[in-house]
């Protein structure tokens, strides 16, 4: 699908969409609880719904019906299992030491770029535990084996998913089990997330920084509250913030926790820095939010750095890169380095065609960045933004904006 906005701005009021993050998290722990839980959940995307599909495949069961999930936990594992991932990274990381965990056996389906995305070393450290893992072909992951209980450790400077996805295996292992994340942490927001999902169904985990051991300080089993919400998500209200900064009329969202450890919660701090000028942005806790904060930038005064930005490169596309061609295709002047993006501002911007490459905060990014054009905005594969976002395209017409959607 094509997209074409004219010049124009935005304003009114947008409920924030759910958190994609906690969602897979508390629908995980759901799973592996010990009796039903019911949790609210307004919209859905396609990463949700991947979770709950492996869920489903998994054995457990998943209903979603009026804005609510119903999840009956996993009773016993499954065999022959085929869990469709679809592009979801969190669901493949989260998932795998799940199912080596409960000595499941199956497949895990990838699509899009997901094949490409590292496991390494979260693969290793399950193999090294009893995990059997296969690549049968570039799509396909076949698991089986059972995990068992030790000493684990990974790398905290590679990816947070790794982490969260042996918090969540771990408690499902017969005997005493520990984790030393070793280096720099990063992401600690979402390792956070993971954290406060585990203790809403009675988990607590000591440690909290690199190089100690973590271990549980509880009964290790999940014991469902009964019910649980799904908080709103500044992922993707900071595409709505970053549009605020650029329209002369006022958005404003609601639905928002101003205490969330959602480390994207950092967009409220880091815009207003970025419009003074001269910034330098450190993208390792909150990498997802350099394609809304690059386009602010683009229009703010001097030269703005987002540095340590390379897990950037592993994402739905190479955003240090498709960041960047955005941004220079619609007159910016941005400049992709291997570890970091740089954008000098200018008054505004030209406009012009976008490719999204398949990539929903580009997509985004590019209807943003639109505001600050003075010509049209045409973005291919506007579609993208399902995988997060499918309501975002209605949520920008609602909020004024001039917008054409056309089938390619």
């Amino acid at each position: 699908m094509r997209v074409v906005i004219q010049p124009g701005s935005l304003g009114g009021e947008l409920r924030a969409i759910p958190s994609k993050s906690q969602a897979h998290r508390l629908l995980i722990c759901a799973a592996l609880g010990d009796r039903p839980t019911v949790l609210t959940c307004g919209e859905l995307n396609r990463d949700i719904e991947a979770t709950a599909a492996c869920l489903r495949a998994l054995g457990a069961g998943v209903e979603y019906e009026k804005g609510e999930f119903r999840v009956t936990p996993i009773s016993a594992p499954a065999s022959g299992a085929v869990l469709d991932c679809g592009e979801s990274g969190s669901t493949l990381r989260f998932l795998l030491p799940v199912a080596c965990a409960l000595g499941a056996e199956g497949r895990f389906h990838l699509w899009g770029r997901l094949p490409e995305r590292p496991l390494s070393p979260l693969w290793e450290e399950l193999e090294r535990h009893g995990a059997i893992l296969d690549r049968p072909a570039r799509e396909e992951i076949a698991f089986s084996g059972r995990l068992e209980p030790g000493a684990y450790s990974l790398p905290g400077d590679i990816s947070s998913q790794y982490i969260s996805g042996l918090l969540f295996a771990l408690p499902l292992l017969q005997g005493e089990s520990t984790l030393i994340p070793t280096g720099r942490l990063e992401s600690v927001g979402y390792l956070e997330m993971t954290r406060r999902a585990q203790c809403l169904f009675g988990l607590a985990w000591s440690g909290r920084r690199a190089g100690e051991t973590w271990r549980l300080t509880s009964d290790p089993r999940y014991r469902s509250p009964g019910r649980a919400e799904v908080e709103g998500d500044w992922s993707n209200a900071a595409f709505w913030l970053a549009a605020d900064a650029l329209s002369p009329q006022r958005i404003r969202i609601t639905g928002l926790d101003p205490d969330s450890p959602q480390g994207d919660r950092a967009a409220a701090e880091l815009i207003p820095r970025i419009r003074e000028g001269n910034a330098v942005i450190d993208a390792g806790n909150f990498p997802d939010l350099v394609p809304p904060l690059a386009v602010v930038a683009a229009v703010s005064p001097g030269e703005t750095r987002f540095a340590n930005a390379g897990r950037l490169r592993l994402k739905e596309s190479d955003r240090l890169w498709s960041v960047c061609a955005m941004l220079n295709a619609l007159g910016a002047e941005a400049e992709e380095r291997p570890e970091e993006l740089v954008v000098r501002g200018r008054e505004s911007l030209r406009g012009g065609v976008v490719d999204s490459c398949r990539d929903h905060r580009i997509a985004m990014s590019a209807a943003v960045a639109a505001l600050a054009c003075h010509e049209p905005v045409t973005i291919l594969g506007a579609e993208a933004v399902e995988k997060s976002y499918p309501a975002f395209w209605k949520d920008y017409r609602s909020l004024g904006g001039r917008i054409r959607e056309e089938e390619t």
